[in-house]
């Protein structure tokens, strides 16, 4: 066992019996690598990695390997879900090297930690090689690494940075139009998502894409982002038996998934297809949205309400052996109807991938008309499925599951709260409040310390003396789920909190001379350098989210310093908007809200929430709700009366109280 032994990662503790003398990061291994003048290696990854796991089994585990990297490097394992800072820095290094990232992420360091070299995966002769090569450059060579460590560390301080923009623009439909239009050339018409393999869900993108289309009134992207919600409902990226998304496919299609689950891509998706149902009532986002959230339930909450982080791509070494059946393991468990379920997802003796006989379930048919080619009705094709569904659901239970990893953070907490939420707003079912109050409570009682700042990782009996160290996206999460939790409760509390986590994060984490929120805390460990999160990907950036917040807080609260902070940040983006709008979804939802405006839709009496349910069967996606029967809230102030009354109101200006949805919603559409 080495150093790794005592760490509570699972992706750390995978490597305790390594014979790499691993170190986990911290002041033990950065010294070691100063007082011996070594270089330091580090390697960085997560447990539901697949490639992590390949190069772990090549190399790491392997005597020879082993050797070489304790003779010459100190040795530092890396879980980037509990450290993303050292990631951010690693990552921005070796795309700076290589124009690619990934995991595993390696990345060969002077010993006060600035990079000389990195890279991803790396097959065992080729790792060999880069070993001794940096080994020999080190020792011989030392100028020409401090040199390029110089340059290549002035380059990490930069990357991802913005310049401060003071003078405030006036936008307008047409930014946003410029920003679609140069996206649509990556966009592939007909599996829908980009045009490209591997395919990510991306769910922010699609989100944007959806109030875009019913803002503007585009038609050609409304059709865009129902093909993609289709294409991967139905596709392999979705377990069809058991509910829930892998993270990415391989292929093109939809079809192939990289068969790990990720709580962020599922708790996303979820709000995703919750949304994406009040605007395309489509009976599919439904299903998707309860059979995902069961899965959440059923495999990745804890019995204190926290979710756990992740399920492997992996059983008995395989990858995606727990999700995969030959034709002949459904004859088994279905018999006489195994043809039906073949047919209905594409099983065939050969398999439908590259492993010989297995088959990743997917559909392509609409029900209605498999139904009439096999001369069924719809209802008989669909009972039949279902039941089949369960049977194999129960076969499948029985097989060796994937490795847990039963890290609990505060950002994707956060992210599966915020789900539930959208959920429960949309389909009013009691049991996603339920669920949702429950995970929230575990989150303040929890995470959420006695003077309001946050811990990232979720730890029993934490030691007082331990750091408690969190990131920008902890704050900006959760901060956002406790806002769209006080939006479908009226309950102020979860409000009151997203404030004091958006104050705490002002404090720590802005800089007012930069004009953005650095990712990591004033008081947190210095690192070489202090980077700031601001290109949205599958998890939209901290900057980002940390803007709509603001932006929701200054109108709930009038509060002009929390509006004045969110126009810096999105001043400072826009100019990069229109270049690459993938990454930039996150923050053109908020230049919608500008373009576009935000009602702010005051509910107050006892029926408030039965009103709020109501309205929310109609898309009205940029709108906040407050309400309840206390004045709680500046706009709350004097409008609280037995009767209940609706009020709407706009750029600081609402109109006459109301009594009726209906009444509430032509006032919407005539402002």
């Amino acid at each position: 066992m080495n150093r790794l032994a005592n760490s509570t990662s699972p992706y750390l503790l995978q490597h305790a019996n390594n014979p790499v003398d691993w170190y986990p990061w911290g002041a033990e291994a950065l010294q070691k690598a100063k007082a011996e003048n070594k270089l330091i290696l580090v390697s960085i990854g997560y447990s539901a990695c697949h490639w992590c796991h390949v190069m772990e089994h090549e190399s790491f585990e392997d005597e020879q390997v082993a050797a070489i990297m304790n003779e010459h490097f100190v040795c530092i394992k890396v879980d980037r879900e509990e450290r993303p800072d050292v990631d951010q820095i690693y990552m921005s290094a070796v795309q700076l090297m290589t124009n690619r990232g990934g995991w595993p992420l390696n990345c060969i360091c002077l010993p006060d930690q600035r990079p000389i070299y990195g890279g991803t995966y790396f097959p065992k002769t080729d790792w060999l090689n880069v070993l001794m090569s940096l080994a020999d450059f080190f020792t011989n060579r030392r100028d020409e690494a401090e040199e390029y460590a110089v340059r290549l560390t002035e380059g990490i301080q930069k990357f991802e940075s913005v310049d401060l923009i003071l003078e405030q623009p006036e936008y307008a439909q047409a930014d946003l139009e410029a920003i679609v239009k140069g996206w649509k050339r990556y966009l592939d018409k007909a599996e829908g998502g980009m045009a490209r393999a591997p395919k990510f869900p991306m769910p922010n993108n699609w989100q944007f894409m959806m109030r875009y289309a019913h803002l503007v009134k585009d038609d050609e992207i409304a059709q865009q982002v129902k093909l993609t919600l289709h294409k991967m409902a139905f596709g392999g990226i979705y377990d069809h038996i058991g509910g829930g998304f892998a993270r990415y496919s391989v292929d093109g299609r939809w079809h192939v998934p990289h068969f790990e689950k990720m709580l962020y891509d599922n708790a996303q998706l979820v709000g995703l297809y919750a949304e994406a149902y009040v605007w395309n009532p489509d009976p599919l986002y439904k299903e998707v949205v309860a059979d995902t959230l069961a899965f959440v339930q059923r495999e990745l909450m804890s019995a204190d309400f926290g979710f756990y982080s992740a399920l492997d791509a992996d059983s008995e070494g395989v990858e995606g052996k727990f999700y995969t059946f030959t034709k002949a393991d459904i004859k088994e468990i279905l018999g006489d109807n195994a043809d039906l379920f073949c047919i209905y997802y594409h099983i065939t003796d050969p398999g439908n991938w590259e492993e010989e006989e297995t088959n990743v379930l997917y559909r392509k048919e609409q029900d209605d008309l498999l139904a009439r080619q096999l001369g069924l009705s719809t209802e008989e094709l669909q009972s039949k499925i279902e039941e089949a569904k369960s049977k194999v659901f129960e076969a499948r239970s029985k097989r060796i599951r994937p490795g847990l990893d039963n890290k609990i953070l505060a950002s994707w907490n956060g992210l599966m709260l915020k789900g539930i939420c959208d959920a429960y707003r949309t389909f009013s079912n009691p049991n996603y409040l339920e669920l949702a109050l429950n995970n929230a409570s575990f989150i303040k009682e929890d995470l959420v310390k006695a003077n309001g700042r946050l811990m990232r990782i979720y730890k029993k009996n934490i030691s007082i003396n331990e750091p408690i160290i969190a990131f920008l996206d902890d704050y900006a999460n959760v901060a956002e789920a406790f806002i769209a939790l006080y939006e479908v409760t009226f309950d102020i509390q979860w409000l009151q909190l997203a404030q004091q986590l958006v104050d705490n994060a002002i404090e720590y984490y802005y800089d007012d001379s930069e004009g953005m929120f650095f990712y990591t805390a004033s008081d947190d460990e210095q690192l070489i350098a202090r980077k700031t999160e601001i290109m949205d990907g599958v998890i939209p950036a901290s900057n980002s989210v940390m803007a709509r917040n603001l932006h929701k807080l200054s109108l709930l609260f009038e509060n002009n310093r929390y509006e004045e902070i969110a126009a810096q940040l999105l001043r400072n983006v826009m100019p990069y908007m229109a270049k690459y709008g993938s990454s930039y979804s996150n923050w053109a939802m908020l230049l919608l809200e500008e373009v576009f405006g935000t009602y702010e839709v005051a509910i107050t009496g006892k029926l408030a929430h039965q009103i709020r349910q109501e309205l929310e069967q109609t898309y009205v996606p940029n709108k906040i709700m407050l309400g309840g029967t206390e004045e709680n809230l500046p706009l709350l102030q004097n409008r609280i009366a037995d009767e209940t009354r609706i009020f709407i109101c706009k750029d600081k200006t609402c109109g006459l109280p109301l009594t009726t949805v209906a009444e509430a919603l032509k006032q919407i559409t005539l402002s």
